[in-house]
């Protein structure tokens, strides 16, 4: 097993980790992408420790990939849903959590609509939070997945060429990889309608081109991000039919660039919209290393937290 300990006793976002922390993470998910890889996939790490799985916000692939991997650690597992609680009641976030501690619970994981939650609630209760996503905020946890799955394509990141395409605005795991990316020394350049953009978004280090195919011609990997209509309250774009025409990722765009680049896309995919399927299904595509890379990396995740609350 790796020795190390992380710098912090939350994970609430990229921007609160340092470089040490991001590698040790990589090099524990090592280790457990391994372990999962074998016959019998459990190992004994956690077996005294529980863990809650708050989701407030509908999910399908993180929400199974966080309970994987702590089951693959054999810690017991508690998943709360938010319409079947006393939250539709009227009662708070904090006093929900505080009750569910009271349980004798040791970790909390939580994905909620609103930004900064995962913060909050880590100053108002006494536990290990980890953010599975707040808001149009961060997604921490799919940012390191995306990156540890680009680092087994180049072996490592500085100066690749990263092409982020899509809605910008709405999107978590955008920023997050934004973050992870530029510490570790990638280029990258943001790509879609202008009105998806966030302005001064360029202050974080990377740069935009409304042009998909420049964008194309410049990039090592592109990282697909959905359309986020849940998160829209206007219209920013004419039509689906439009955008997909302009920035949608098929065949015909890629036909003429006579070039290999490694596609990622977080999910859930709209196929036809922001990709094709053969695109998707191609052998260019990493979309189901990045499913297999998310169990390992939340393993460390949680490990890697869990060690220190055993301290």
């Amino acid at each position: 097993m790796i020795k190390g300990n992380l710098s912090v006793n939350h994970l609430l976002g990229i921007k609160y980790l340092n470089y040490s922390d991001v590698n040790l993470i990589f090099k524990t998910a090592d280790y457990f992408k391994e372990v999962i890889n074998r016959p019998i996939k459990k190992v004994p790490s956690l077996r005294d420790l529980t863990i809650a799985n708050l989701f407030f916000e509908n999910s399908t692939r993180t929400k199974l990939s966080f309970e994987l991997a702590q089951k693959r650690l054999s810690a017991d597992v508690i998943n709360f849903s938010a319409n079947q609680s006393s939250i539709s009641k009227g009662e708070n976030l904090v006093d929900t959590v505080k009750n569910i501690l009271a349980m004798k619970v040791d970790m909390i994981v939580i994905r909620h609509p609103a930004p900064g939650a995962a913060l909050y609630l880590s100053k108002k209760v006494n536990s290990c939070i980890i953010n599975a996503g707040d808001g149009t905020h961060e997604h921490p946890t799919q940012a390191l997945l995306d990156a540890y799955s680009l680092i087994e394509k180049f072996g490592e990141l500085t100066n690749r060429k990263i092409l982020i395409l899509g809605d910008i605005m709405h999107s978590r795991v955008a920023l997050s990889n934004i973050f992870l990316l530029v510490k570790l020394g990638a280029q990258v350049k943001l790509c879609g309608p202008k009105t998806l953009i966030p302005r001064d978004i360029e202050t974080l280090g990377v740069s935009y081109e409304i042009n998909l195919n420049k964008g194309l011609k410049w990039c090592d990997a592109i990282n697909v991000l959905r359309i986020q209509n849940e998160r829209m309250n206007q219209r920013y774009f004419p039509s689906i039919r439009e955008y997909s025409n302009l920035y949608g990722l098929d065949e015909l765009k890629l036909k003429e660039l006579n070039k290999k680049f490694v596609i990622l896309h977080p999910g859930p995919i709209n196929r036809g919209v922001e990709i094709s399927s053969s695109l998707a299904d191609s052998s260019q595509s990493v979309i189901l290393d990045q499913v297999q890379n998310g169990v390992a990396i939340r393993m460390a995740i949680t490990y890697l937290l869990a060690s220190k609350l055993l301290i």
